[in-house]
Order: structure tokens, then C-alpha cells, then sequence
């Protein structure tokens, strides 16, 4: 299986970062894609890589949350320093989040458009934040329509209207903790979406699955996301594991 979506250089991880990975890769895990937040945790993602070169994968970009009036451009400019300084898997996390703060949606848009035009020019694929912004990210997509313009939809928790959307738009689901939670909503039409358009991922330390729900979440509990699934499509867990290890690695092709 693949996480491709966790924080594990958060702080939450400080105390106990190379037991949770070990737990991972003890349960199957075989590789983690890290997403950037902004620059002040790059130092500690980049770190965490290079010290399992081998299963741990960091993307670049700007988290809409940290899309700040006064910082924003700089914080777009040492991204692309990154980019055109290495490779990496995926430009992400990036897209636009109206739960915190609608005040600064014009800045959110100027950066997500910006990291999607780098996402095309370089052909990598985007990995999508978006929280109480469905319309609006989709008119961003819509608008900046490309064939090279892919990527996940990261922790999907819209519609099945807005799930088949984005699948039309070249993009998979990001599914996570959410598919096991009462209220969740996702899981009674995720069946409806094939499987090959999704892919796992734990967000952690956010959003643990149940039985875990409300304490810090770590990537070895995947494996409980993939058993919602086999309740769901009603296939084997070996299915589920080889599926979404696939699509993946095809999402992130290049590295």
C-alpha cells in the first residue's frame, strides 16, 4: 500500500517519527508522499526524506492556509527555487480552503493558478487541497484546462456529483479517514466511483479513521481506510491494495 498523503514531519510525530514509520512499513506500507505546507517546514520534510530515500517522497508547493497578503509571493518564490532545483513527485499541497479564511480567496486563486501553470510546464501532477471550495476550484480547473493538468483530489469529501467531476477534469480521490466516519458521507456512493480513480492516503496526524477517530493518526492505519473499501466495493483487501498501489504509482510516475 501507499499513504499518499501524510505529515509525518509534523510536530505530532516528534516524539515517536521513526516507530510510526516503522509501524507503516511493518503493516506493508512501501511508500509515503509527503505534501509541503510552506517554507517553514521544508527543512523538516527534506530532512525526513533524505533519510529514507528509499520509501519517504516530498512534494513542493504552497498550502492555500499559509496563502498569507504579506508573505504569499515570497513563499511562491522559494517553491519555485525548489522546482527548479530537483525533482519532486508532485506539486502539492496547493488549492483554496474558505473554512479558515474567506478574506484572502483573490491571493488563493493568483497562488493556486501559479503553481498549477509550474504543475504544466514541468508535467507533474497537482495534488488538490479544497475545503468549503468546491465552485471555486473547479472554475480554477475549468480555466486552466490542460492536457498535462492532472493530479488528486486529496482528502475528497464532496458529492458524488463533484467526485464525478473531478474525475471528468483528469483528477482521482484522495480517500482517507473520513470514508469511516458516521457522518462522513463519502461512503454511501463511493461504490459508485471505480477504483481504479482512487487512491489512499491517512492525512495524519489529522483525521484518524475509526476506531481511532479524534486521536492523532498515523500512516500504519491505512490498512483500516482499505478494509472500508472492501466493505464498500465488496472485493478482497488484497484487491483494494493492489489497485490503489497502482494508481499511485501512475499518478507519480516520474519519480
Amino acid at each position: 500500500m501507499i499513504d499518499t498523503h501524510t505529515h509525518l514531519y509534523a510536530e505530532e510525530f516528534d516524539e515517536d517519527r521513526k516507530e510510526a514509520i516503522q509501524r507503516a512499513l511493518d503493516k506493508g506500507i512501501t511508500a509515503f508522499y509527503l505534501p509541503a505546507i510552506d517554507s517553514e517546514s521544508h527543512e523538516k520534510m527534506l530532512q525526513l526524506e533524505a533519510e529514507y530515500p528509499q520509501s519517504i517522497f516530498s512534494m513542493m508547493g504552497l498550502h492555500p492556509c499559509y496563502v498569507k497578503p504579506e508573505s504569499w509571493e515570497k513563499e511562491l518564490e522559494i517553491v519555485k527555487n525548489y522546482l527548479d532545483q530537483r525533482s519532486f513527485p508532485a506539486i502539492g499541497e496547493i488549492g483554496i480552503d474558505l473554512y479558515w479564511d474567506k478574506t484572502t480567496l483573490d491571493i488563493q486563486v493568483k497562488a493556486f493558478e501559479q503553481q498549477i501553470d509550474w504543475a504544466i510546464e514541468k508535467d507533474l501532477p497537482i495534488v488538490i487541497h479544497t475545503r468549503e471550495s468546491f465552485d471555486e476550484t473547479f472554475e480554477v480547473l475549468e480555466r486552466k484546462k490542460h492536457p498535462k493538468l492532472r493530479g488528486i483530489f486529496h482528502c475528497f469529501s464532496g458529492n458524488l456529483e463533484q467526485a464525478k467531476r473531478a474525475i471528468d477534469l483528469n483528477f482521482i480521490l484522495g480517500i482517507g479517514g473520513v470514508v469511516t466516519f458516521k457522518n462522513g458521507k463519502i461512503d454511501q456512493f463511493l461504490h459508485e466511483i471505480p477504483l481504479d480513480k482512487i487512491v489512499l492516503e491517512t492525512d495524519s496526524p489529522y483525521l484518524a479513521p475509526v476506531p481511532h477517530r479524534g486521536k492523532r493518526n498515523e500512516s500504519s492505519y491505512l490498512d483500516l481506510v482499505a478494509g472500508k473499501l472492501v466493505d464498500l466495493y465488496k472485493v478482497d483487501f488484497s484487491e483494494i491494495d493492489s489497485i490503489t498501489t497502482e494508481n499511485a504509482k501512475k499518478i507519480f510516475v516520474q519519480h
